[in-house]
């Protein structure tokens, strides 16, 4: 009898690892950070402001997505430019190099501060 425990004793026992290797990777496999898709959207998004305001801008294939500060979205569309870029849509219009950009609206030019966004940590 005591060989038949001890036998059933190393079956657990052999097991045990394999069910804690599946244990950790099923938790390791819970996502704490951003996710790959996330990560990609940020590559080509950028986070703006000028006193008062707060504008998030995506570029996305021939695209700039614009979050306002009030919260709308707006689409502007690129055109060609001999240097740096232009996007417009015939209400509004964004323009500039790098970081440095200018986005026209209501017949205002409005220099913008611009910086890579950065995903937010999730809590």
């Amino acid at each position: 009898m005591l060989a038949a425990s001890r036998l059933t004793e190393r079956r657990v026992s052999s097991r045990f690892p394999a069910v804690a290797l599946l244990a950790l990777a099923t938790l390791g496999g819970c996502q704490t950070g951003p996710t790959q898709e996330e990560l990609e959207a940020a590559k080509h998004t950028v986070d703006c402001e000028r006193p008062g305001e707060h504008f998030v801008i995506r570029f996305d294939e021939g695209e700039a997505r614009i979050l306002m500060p009030d919260g709308t979205r707006v689409v502007l569309y690129q055109v060609p430019m001999g240097s740096g870029i232009r996007y417009l849509n015939g209400q509004m219009e964004l323009r500039g190099k790098g970081m440095d950009l200018e986005l026209i609206r209501e017949q205002q030019l409005v220099h913008i501060a611009c910086k890579p966004f950065e995903i937010p940590k999730k809590k």
